[in-house]
């Protein structure tokens, strides 16, 4: 998956993007972090406790992947060091199969 897809996932609200976590290939203790979409929220879009002291939480796709939060960097600045675990909860390649990716 490229970084595109991912954000236009999340952008357009997808359903089963909650619970989305990945790791840094640069981490070699691949630290999971974890991001999602709830849209009953004022502010929907959000980082969890790992990432930052009581989460984080943004009104839109564009901050939550924009936002520095990664050793000051984001999601967008560090695509190329991402490896998702999964997406909704779903296992990563069960995902694929099931979106037809």
């Amino acid at each position: 998956m490229n970084y595109e897809t991912l954000f236009d996932l999340f952008d357009r609200k997808c359903r089963n993007i909650d619970e989305t976590s990945f790791y840094f290939k640069t981490d070699p203790n691949e630290v999971e972090h974890y991001i999602g979409y709830l849209p009953q929220y004022e502010m929907p879009y959000w980082v969890g406790y790992c990432d930052i002291e009581n989460g984080w939480e943004c009104k839109t796709a564009k901050e939550l992947f924009e936002a520095p939060i990664f050793d000051g960097k984001s999601i967008k600045d560090r695509w190329n060091e991402i490896v998702l675990i999964s997406i909704g909860g779903i296992n990563f390649d069960e995902w694929k199969i099931d979106y037809c990716l």
